[in-house]
């Protein structure tokens, strides 16, 4: 969802435009708190968080001119910066003054719950997108590039030539790179 989506919907209905806001960005932002909140937060701390960055996001579009760019960026920015801060309440709370910085969470442990995130979302618009091309066209992208097969097995499977698998191919590639270069993601 783009800024200027987001903005006609909250002309034509303000609650679906929450909605549709919090549907796309939950898992987004609890995974943000979650990853920030996790060594002193309670899940009841954790929830409270959400809901007062959704409640941040939703005024912040009410009270500012329209917003054009990514709205990924900018909810994950609101999210982190609020979780930080209800991580330090939180430390001050309980008598725990440990500096954000060296807080468990930044240690490198090899497993990061944001970017993991990230990628299982990329992963469900790329799945997506190859569904949307229809058949044979996301048979063959599957084929191709899941299982690994050449263009003379994939042609058998489907009952095609191989220069038509190639070249079914070729056209369904340019399709997938305009769409997530519209949506200006790069793999």
């Amino acid at each position: 969802m783009t800024g200027s989506e987001l903005y006609s919907l909250l002309e034509s209905s303000p609650h679906k435009a929450h909605k549709a806001v919090f549907d796309e960005y939950c898992r987004y932002v609890y995974t943000i708190v979650f990853n920030q909140l996790r060594t002193y937060g309670s899940r009841e701390d954790i929830e409270e968080c959400v809901s007062d960055i959704f409640a941040d996001i939703y005024l912040s579009f009410e009270n500012k001119s329209e917003y054009h760019g990514d709205l990924k960026g900018y909810i994950g920015s609101i999210a982190k910066r609020r979780a930080i801060d209800a991580y330090r309440s939180i430390s001050v709370k309980y008598g725990r003054t440990v500096p954000i910085d060296s807080a468990p969470d930044s240690i490198d442990n090899g497993f990061d719950l944001e970017e993991k995130a990230e990628k299982n979302e990329l992963r469900q618009l790329l799945i997506n997108a190859v569904n949307e091309l229809g058949k044979p066209d996301s048979d063959i992208i599957i084929q191709k590039f899941y299982y690994n097969m050449s263009s003379r097995e994939i042609a058998n499977n489907l009952s095609m030539k191989a220069s038509a698998v190639r070249m079914r191919c070729g056209r369904a590639m340019n399709r997938l790179r305009q769409k997530f270069s519209d949506l200006e993601i790069t793999f």
